[in-house]
């Protein structure tokens, strides 16, 4: 077959697809409409970087105008919200197992009085675990606040000895850290989660894509008159069934770079054009990937479930959220495995750090060479194609 026909074979098909798109709503809802809303929900959820106003009830029991100033104090940090002040321990017990409150802040009798005559009176905190994001940043504040707290009372008592501010300074905080947060200086949320994500949603909507299309072929029966177009090769066949796939995803995932970098100005410091080949290399693996599940599973509901698994353990395994290097050897070389584990090693390398390309250039190979996949089961998908007789 000439490079002409070959050519004239692949629009045909791709037009072929075209009308199966438009005909099936659920192409469009998963190529198109879940992407985007996908875009939409999640950096307007996470629009101010971090959770603020989180609420706190406050248990004191010493009443006095230091405690008063202690609450005043903590309900001033961004992240906090004194909603409940209470003398019962058991009230701001029952709101926390309600779900009003996140924290509670106990100030025990007596306070101030201990403070001043050095008695180390002891300020108790509670955070609830089952929300780890709201549980952390509280007990940061609290944490914080108490430090803060004996700093002053230091501070008093070393002043009614006649001491000097910088000596009572450096009794108080004798060693000053001095923290600078690299890649993300601003601890913001959206930067932490929505660069990773939502390529990972993308990658998952491609995963089932690609699979329910071909799958679809075989479950109706269409799968013969689909390679006789392509004059029985299965890659002309591949080529143009997914052509409009490949434009609409490209298209899809640029949008989301335009989002992420331009809308909501994240970091990029290596400039546009390395994050655009990194994300329309994404596109090109996962979809190898999908044609690999279903020429291993020929089934379109096995190949779905295994589509669906897969692209749920991505978020798990590619390192995002928690390091591959923590965790067992075996899932280390799993998570070559996921296209979005490169992705991600590309993002963390040219976006935060703005490194050389030289030193990530290895892993734009790694997901080129997700196209070898569909290539292993070439023989295994085109029998498939021809022969398997669906069950339902």
């Amino acid at each position: 077959m000439t490079l002409q026909q070959s050519l004239h074979s692949i629009c045909n098909i791709a037009r072929r697809e075209i009308h199966r798109l438009v005909e099936r709503p659920i192409y469009i809802f998963c190529m198109l409409v879940a992407p985007v809303l996908c875009i939409i929900f999640f950096l307007s959820l996470m629009k101010d970087g971090l959770p603020t106003d989180m609420p706190v009830a406050v248990v004191d029991m010493d009443g006095s105008a230091t405690s008063r100033n202690l609450i005043r104090q903590l309900d001033a940090f961004e992240q906090t919200k004194v909603i409940v002040r209470t003398q019962s321990f058991s009230e701001a017990r029952q709101e926390m197992q309600k779900g009003r409150v996140y924290g509670i802040f106990y100030i025990p009798e007596n306070f101030s009085v201990k403070a001043t005559t050095g008695k180390q009176p002891t300020l108790s905190f509670y955070t609830n675990g089952t929300y780890l994001i709201a549980a952390s940043l509280l007990f940061r504040d609290m944490k914080t606040m108490s430090v803060l707290a004996g700093a002053s009372v230091g501070l008093q008592t070393g002043q009614a000895k006649g001491y000097t501010d910088a000596q009572i300074m450096g009794q108080l905080q004798p060693i000053v850290i001095d923290t600078h947060p690299i890649g993300n200086p601003w601890l913001n949320y959206s930067v932490y989660l929505n660069n990773t994500l939502l390529p990972g949603v993308l990658q998952l909507m491609i995963f089932l894509v690609t699979v329910f299309s071909i799958g679809m072929e075989i479950k109706h029966a269409t799968s013969r008159n689909w390679l006789e177009m392509g004059n029985g090769s299965l890659t002309i066949s591949l080529l143009g069934k997914l052509l409009p796939h490949t434009l609409i995803f490209t298209m899809v995932a640029f949008l989301c770079i335009a989002a992420l970098y331009g809308f909501n100005a994240f970091p990029l410091h290596c400039g546009w054009m390395p994050m655009l080949v990194a994300v329309f290399l994404l596109v090109l693996a996962s979809q190898a990937m999908g044609v690999f599940m279903i020429g291993i599973l020929p089934t379109l509901r096995l190949g779905l479930s295994f589509a669906s698994l897969f692209g749920m353990i991505a978020f798990s395994i590619v390192g995002f959220s928690f390091p591959v290097l923590g965790m067992d050897p075996t899932l280390q070389a799993l998570s070559n495995l996921f296209p979005l584990r490169h992705y991600f090693l590309i993002y963390v390398d040219q976006a935060l750090n703005g490194r050389a390309l030289y030193y990530t250039i290895d892993q734009y190979f790694w997901l080129a060479g997700f196209l070898i996949l569909p290539f292993l089961i070439g023989k295994n998908l085109k029998n498939a194609l021809l022969y398997f007789k669906y069950i339902p």
